[in-house]
């Protein structure tokens, strides 16, 4: 069932879960077992999940002689994710295999989505990857990916592959609890409790893009994906990784993003996307 509000998370079929670079690189890695917990949990009670992993280039960080940050040249960026991802992908596989569960690497560029035969392509082998009891993980292939068509950050990704694969609902999983009305330091700032269809995002302030060292996401960049699905009629959830098992049964916590009622997950192009600071499409 479409997740309409919050609560219809426990119950929805399909559901799309992006989690952050920042919540399991590092000395974060210990949350991958706490989400491999959750979701197989939320598989249990039927759901079929689709996760959407960051992390391959924050994961190479340590294992490579390229500084302590996210490296700035393309070139650097693309070994270390071919490093980073096949580490990445270990990890899960690891923890996956405290119950029996096997995990299907999807690598994708935005030119794989762009084009009909690539995006037919992903959707079925996807499909059937969760009819055989596979978890599908997804990432950009940062390998081959260049400056000017890269997605940009894994919460417009996952948004998009939630459309692709006429997903119930979206959870942005990071390092916020919720998104608030403006930085969350800021004297007077709240947490936002629902944004519906029609809200206008030019009242929040939802800072700057880049928030740490490793990612390169933020909270304007989930509002984007969140609004991004909610305009294709998907439900999306922006809270904490550690309030994974939470969102998936459907409690009343993060900042959810009310679907509208009358779109369709339809996956015929790829979904026009509304800018967070200007409400235009491009």
């Amino acid at each position: 069932m479409t997740a309409r509000v919050r609560s219809d998370l426990s119950e929805a079929r399909r559901i799309v879960v992006k989690v952050g670079s920042s919540s399991i690189s590092g000395d974060a890695t210990w949350r991958i077992d706490m989400l491999v917990d959750a979701i197989v949990t939320a598989r249990a009670r039927g759901q079929e999940i689709i996760l959407v992993s960051s992390g391959a280039i924050a994961t190479a960080l340590s294992l490579l002689d390229v500084g302590s940050g996210r490296p700035d040249d393309l070139a650097t960026q693309q070994a270390a994710a071919a490093v980073g991802q096949n580490v990445l992908l270990w990890r899960w596989q690891s923890s996956l295999d405290r119950h029996s569960v096997l995990a299907g690497q999807v690598l994708l560029t935005l030119s794989d989505l762009q084009h009909m035969t690539p995006r037919i392509n992903a959707r079925r082998a996807m499909d059937r990857m969760l009819t055989l009891g596979v978890l599908p993980i997804v990432n950009e292939n940062d390998t081959v990916a260049t400056h000017e068509i890269r997605f940009g950050d894994n919460d417009r990704l996952s948004a998009l592959v939630a459309h692709l694969m006429k997903a119930d609902a979206l959870v942005l999983l990071s390092d916020i609890t919720a998104l608030y009305t403006a930085p969350p330091d800021r004297p007077g700032s709240r947490p936002i409790d629902t944004i519906g269809p029609e809200d206008d995002l030019r009242a929040y302030e939802f800072g700057d893009k880049v928030v740490n060292s490793v990612g390169t996401g933020g909270a304007a960049t989930k509002a984007m994906a969140a609004r991004l699905a909610q305009d294709h009629g998907i439900g999306a959830l922006v809270t904490s990784a550690d309030n994974v098992s939470e969102a998936l049964a459907g409690a009343n916590i993060g900042t959810w993003f009310a679907p509208t009622p009358t779109a369709e997950p339809a996956t015929g192009t790829l979904p026009v996307i509304r800018d967070v600071d200007t409400q235009e499409t491009r």
